[in-house]
This record gives C-alpha cells, structure tokens and sequence, in this order.
C-alpha cells in the first residue's frame, strides 16, 4: 500500500477521534414498488427520495477486496439485530445531510428537525410527538447513556454515514427512552483512505473548523474527526434584536471509529466521542433589582457575567459474530461521563433573583447490551437481549441567599450560603423476546415482551408486551399497525433533589409539603400509518397515534440556573397524525412533512414545590396543554443538482408553543426559510474541493421559541435572525 494511504490510518488510529468527511456512494433511488423490508414506508421513501446525490470527491483509488466485502455483510448482519416492524421510521443519508445549509457541519437536532413531528425548543431541545425529549441515541444500534440537559449537543453529525428516526409503537427491543429512537451509523466500511479539512465563517461571529482522516488497512478500518466552534448566539437570544449581549459559545467535539475484521464471521469495534461546549448565560438589559445586599452595590443587568460548561465523553467495545447462517449477536460495553457547571454571577443573581447558584450535576455510567437473532425458519426470526448499566449521579449545590419571612420577603441584606448535595447511585436492567413471523409474502407480525427494572430514586419494574405488523394491500400500498407498552423511568440526571428543610426561612424556600419525588412513566401507544406510491415520482404517506399515560413525565427549567429538572402529573393523553409527501425526477427532489399534535397533563402530583398554588388548583381540574405542545409543525425542502452544482431550500414552520397562566395560550406561529449553494471545483496544484455558501431565515422573520410563561418555562428566547455564511471543504 501507499505511504500517503499508511500515514492516514496511522493518524487515524492514533488519535482515535470522530469521523470522515467522504462521501458516501449514494443510494439508489427509490423503485415504483415498496420496499421489500419490514419498515414503514413512507418516511423511509420521503428521506431517499428528498435530495440530489453529492458527487463524490475524487480520492486516491483503492482495491476493495474480500475484507471489506465482509465487512458489508456484517452491516447486513448487524441491521437484521434491529427490525422496525409496526413502527414509523425516517431515515436521512448523507445526500439528505449535504442538502442543508451546512451539510455535514449542521448540528443534530437542526437534521432531525426535518423529520415529521418534530419540534424545535429553545436551547436546542427536540420535541417528538408531543413527548418532552425522551430520546434514544444509538451508535450502531449500541444505546448511548443520555447526557446531562445543557445547551449544546453532544454528538456530532460529521461522523454519521446515515441516520435513523424510528418513532411510533416500537419493537420489544427498544425500552426506557421511547418518544424517538436517534440510530445513528458510522462510516466505517468500503471508504477511500484519505480525509478532508473544513471551514465556515460567518455572520456574529460564527467561525468553525473540522479536520477528519480515515482509512483501510490489513483488515482495520478507522476514522477519526475532530471540530472546534465560535459563535456569539450560543444560546437563543432573550431578546428580539439582532444582537445577542454576552451570548459567546465556544465548543470542541472528536470522535473516533476502529474496527477489525477478525475472521469472515466476526469483527471487533471501538468507538470514543467526547464534547466540551462553553456558554455564556445571555443578559436583558434593563431588567429592575430586586434585593439589597450590605453596603447597597448595585449592577447593571446587561453587565452579568454568569456561565456554564457541559462535557461529555462516551466509549464503547463491541463484539459482533454470524457463527452460522441463521445466528446473528452483538455484545457491547460502554461507558459515560457528562457534567453540567453553572457558574452565577455572584451578585447579579443574588440581587436579581435572591439566590446565587453555585452548580455541579455529573454522572458516570458503566454497561452492556447484547443482540441476538435466531433465524428458526423462513417465517420465524427469533430476537432476544439485554441491557443493564449502574451509574453514579453527584449534584453539588452553593446557593448563596438572604433569610426571608413566610411571604418570601427578604428579611435582612446579609447573605449567606446554603450547602445542598446528593450521591445517587443505581442500577437498571432490562432484557427481552420477540419473533418476527412472516406468515405470507404481503404480512410481516412482530411481537414480543421486554421486563425492565430500575432502582435508582425510584425502585420500579414492568413487564411490557409489544406487537406491529405492516400489510402489502398491493404493490404500491402498505399499512402497518403496532401496539406498545412503554415503561419510561425518570432520568436520575434531572431528578430535582433539592431539600425543602435546607431552604426553609430563606429567599430560596420551597412548599414544606412538596413532593420531591418523581415517578416512572407507563404508558399504552398505538400506531396506524399508511403508506402509497402515487407515481413513480410521488409518494404519499399518513400516520397516526394515541398514548395514554399514566405518571406522565415534563421537565422545565425552574431555578436560575439553566438546568432541567423532572415532574410528574398524574394522568396524560397524547395524540395526533403525520402527513408527508416526496417528489423525485431526475436531478429534483422535494419532500413536505406536516403534523398535527395534542398534548395534555391533569394533577400534578410530584414536584410541586415548582408550581404557584392557583396553578396547581387549576391543573388539578383540568388537563391542561403541556408546554411543549405545538399544534401545527411542518417542514419542507427542495435539491437540485447539476453537474457539480447543487442548489437546496429548507423551511420550517411552527403554530407556537405553549405560553401564559397553566399553559392556556400560544404563543404567535412562524416560518423560517433557509437557502444554500455548493460548487465543487478543480484546481491545478489545488485539486478538487468543494466550496458552500448558505443564509438562515431569509426574510429575517424575528420570531419567539418562548416568551418567559408557561409552565418550567424559564427566559425568553427567540430564533435565529438572517445570516450569511460562506464555507470550504479540501479533500485530501
């Protein structure tokens, strides 16, 4: 092999560190027919067909020999661990990536913002279905340990070769985080060694870099990819003008992918990322004190200087083997590490809001999940497997107070400090069985249970059943329907642990006979969709649910620091429809998605120290809209590709979130329209490279995300005001 190609997967194993910037060969377009597999089609159809295919960059050729044609089958091998039947599933690839503004550069939750039903929030929070966050993340089908709630995101989308979002009523295989499954897979086999370096500037300061390497050798494979971000709208902007004040973020994020074909039949995978994202805390001017201290100082509200840093960091070791044609398994261990520091300005906070926080949350969790499939006969595939993790929580907690009478009225102008810290540890295990039957070429019936247990502040189990099925009506037309049971314990990271004794007579007091608790979710899911192929160029699809909920899980953000903390109410019900559409002719594509969500809790019954009496009375009464519920959500987009040339358009819209007393308002709808241009060139002694040019909200349409009501709704936050980035990529 070639000194340039050994020097690259040298650097790549070396480092360790997050993915590729190649391309990869694009998928062929979708046929008249459905697909053959299990999945539900229509999001699946909507994400292939929605953009043009990316010329790929001209890299050094390379022999694709029988290793990596094993290792193919191996990917055939892992996707048979993971079926999708009875549940909707949409999937991005790297055409679909490379269509928006910032291809591959764009944080995750703005790609996953394209799929049906899912809503943006403020400090980059997804909404799926009506659900606050409840997201899995997978890499490989290996489930990543949820990080702390923060500003930033922790995975990066460089590395991604495709993405999944599976939603709906899920397989048995699926537990604890089931509003949304985030499957991403890595690149990894049948690349071209060699790498690329990015950069993008642009308007407020955004700057960013990338520089990624991967490469194949003897039967290894690795990438690595590192990234680092500047920008002066790290967090929304509290206010409508177009200038955040103290608003910077800067941001670093690596990841990294090693694999090693052992034999024909099996191989070992090694996977680190890591994340370290800083914030400043954003400030309104003009906002008017409301504490005095000793000596009587005073502050400027746009002067604040509060902070906050979030890390993360995850490894994990996998182990996949087919020893027969009809056996498939994968055994994984992992590890996380996340924290999130708020740091207050020590007398702005405690003038402002008569308590200065000082906090620390961090957990460390160790794991492993195992796979299995047992191909028993042409109609019957066997799934089994389990999952169990133990974690360490810690949340240290400083918060600087004034003593305070009944009414809260603050009753003396020398603060004084307030420890309040926790050590949670805990384990949770699930495992599960389920048999994929094909009792005729048009019908495909998956069902199964799972059993999860978790004792970490709560100690609760539940036997869950699960049962899908997609229907071939004909060639062109496919139903699928699916039933689950879905057991969601709270996660130990947003668990409010806050002591009601330790604040009791202070400017920081809470209700002495708060519930401080929190409980594990259980719910009933069922899913109806269909699925048409109008044309050759057209797909069509509709899907629809219902979820009934028991201990119905919502977070908010209720102390000044800009954490989350967990709540229930009693009794919930969710449902709504997803409309989509595709278009795809030659070098054109389109695709339109719509939802309609409705979203109600009654009777809060744990966390209520969160809440002002009247609003706890209201909600005792009444089912009330959770503050996350966006009525109308859609989105939109349009890719033309012309030699080297390629053309696209995004939109975004949104009826509002929720807002006012109990959540009974909305707040005013919006619509965001973005637009972006790639040219790919060669130069002589340059080579090929590929330069990017993109706006965001091309009509600067000054829009809210959140008006500062609402329930465990913190500050204001607006959208993104028009901006003009440039960028450009060298392959190398």
């Amino acid at each position: 092999m070639k000194t340039p190609q050994r020097h690259a997967l040298a650097i790549a194993i070396a480092t360790l560190y997050s993915g590729t910037g190649m391309t990869a060969e694009a998928p062929t377009a979708p046929s008249t027919s459905l697909p053959t597999d299990t999945t539900a089609a229509v999001p699946l159809i909507v994400a292939q067909a929605r953009s043009a295919p990316v010329e790929p960059p001209t890299l050094p050729p390379q022999r694709l020999d029988t290793v990596q044609v094993t290792g193919r089958r191996l990917d055939a091998a892992r996707n048979a661990l993971l079926p999708e039947t009875g549940s909707t599933i949409y999937r991005f690839d790297q055409r679909d990536i490379q269509a928006l503004p910032f291809g591959e550069a764009t944080p995750l939750n703005q790609v996953l913002l394209q799929a049906p039903g899912v809503v943006q929030d403020s400090y980059g929070q997804l909404h799926v279905r009506g659900d606050h966050s409840n997201l899995q993340y997978r890499i490989n089908g290996v489930v990543i340990p949820e990080a702390i709630s923060g500003f930033g995101q922790a995975i990066d989308t460089r590395f991604a070769e495709q993405i999944n979002v599976l939603t709906g009523a899920l397989p048995a295989q699926y537990g604890y985080r089931t509003a949304g499954i985030i499957d991403i897979r890595t690149r990894g086999t049948g690349f071209q060694n060699g790498g690329s370096v990015y950069g993008l500037g642009g308007s407020r300061g955004h700057g960013e870099g990338s520089v990624d390497v991967g490469g194949t050798l003897d039967g290894w494979t690795g990438f690595a990819t590192g990234s680092f971000l500047r920008d002066n709208v790290g967090i929304e902007n509290p206010t409508s003008a177009r200038d955040a004040i103290h608003d910077t973020t800067k941001q670093q994020k690596a990841f990294g992918y090693l694999s090693r074909i052992i034999d024909a039949d099996s191989r070992v995978s090694f996977i680190v990322g890591s994340s370290n994202n800083k914030f400043q805390i954003p400030n309104v001017p003009d906002q008017q004190q409301s504490f005095a201290i000793d000596g009587d100082p005073s502050i400027d509200s746009s002067k604040f200087d509060a902070r906050q840093n979030e890390k993360n960091q995850f490894q994990i070791v996998s182990y996949q083997a087919s020893p027969t044609d009809k056996v498939d398994y994968q055994v994984s261990v992992f590890r996380r590490y996340t924290d999130v520091a708020y740091q207050p300005d020590p007398l702005g906070d405690l003038l402002f809001n008569g308590v200065g926080a000082q906090i620390l949350r961090k957990n460390t969790t160790y794991g492993v999940q195992g796979d299995a499939s047992f191909r028993l006969t042409d109609q019957h595939t066997l799934r089994s497997g389990v999952f169990a993790q133990r974690e360490r929580y810690t949340a240290d907690n400083s918060s600087t107070v004034f003593t305070a009478d009944d009414d809260g009225n603050q009753t003396s102008t020398t603060p004084f400090t307030v420890d309040d810290s926790t050590r949670i540890t805990g384990v949770t295990y699930g495992l599960y069985l389920q048999d994929e039957w094909r009792p005729s070429d048009p019908l495909t019936v998956n069902f199964g249970v799972r059993f999860d247990h978790v004792d970490t502040v709560v100690n609760e189990k539940q036997w869950s059943p699960r049962i899908g099925l997609t229907y071939d009506v004909r060639r062109d037309t496919r139903v699928h329907v699916g039933y689950s049971r879905y057991f969601t314990p709270p996660a130990t990271e947003k668990i409010d642990t806050t002591s009601v004794a330790n604040f009791l007579g202070t400017t920081n007091a809470l209700p002495s006979d708060a519930d401080t608790s929190v409980k594990s979710e259980r719910s009933h899911y069922l899913d109806v969709g269909v699925s048409h192929q109008l044309t050759p160029e057209i797909t069509l699809g509709l899907d629809g649910y219902y979820r009934k909920v028991k201990h119905l899980q919502d977070e908010g953000q209720f102390g000044n620091a800009l954490i989350f903390s967990d709540f229930n109410y009693e009794q919930g019900r969710i449902r709504g429809f997803e409309l989509s559409a595709a278009y795809k002719r030659d070098n054109l594509s389109l695709y339109l998605n719509a939802s309609r969500t409705k979203a109600e809790g009654k009777t809060v019954e744990t966390g209520q120290f969160n809440f002002e009496q009247d609003e706890l009375d209201y909600i005792a009464s009444h089912y009330v809209h959770l503050d996350h519920e966006q009525k109308w959500t859609g989105s939109a987009g349009a890719a033309y590709q012309l030699g080297g040339t390629r053309v696209a358009a995004d939109l975004l819209y949104g009826s509002g979130l929720r807002s006012g007393f109990a959540n009974t308002e909305h707040l005013p709808s919006y619509t965001q329209v973005n637009l972006s241009a790639t040219q790919t060139l060669t130069a002589p002694l340059v080579g090929k490279f590929e330069g990017r040019v993109a706006i965001i909200n091309l009509f600067d349409r000054s829009f809210e995300l959140r008006d500062g009501t609402g329930i465990g709704v913190g500050a204001p936050q607006y959208g993104p005001r028009r901006g003009f980035y440039g960028g450009l990529t060298k392959f190398f």
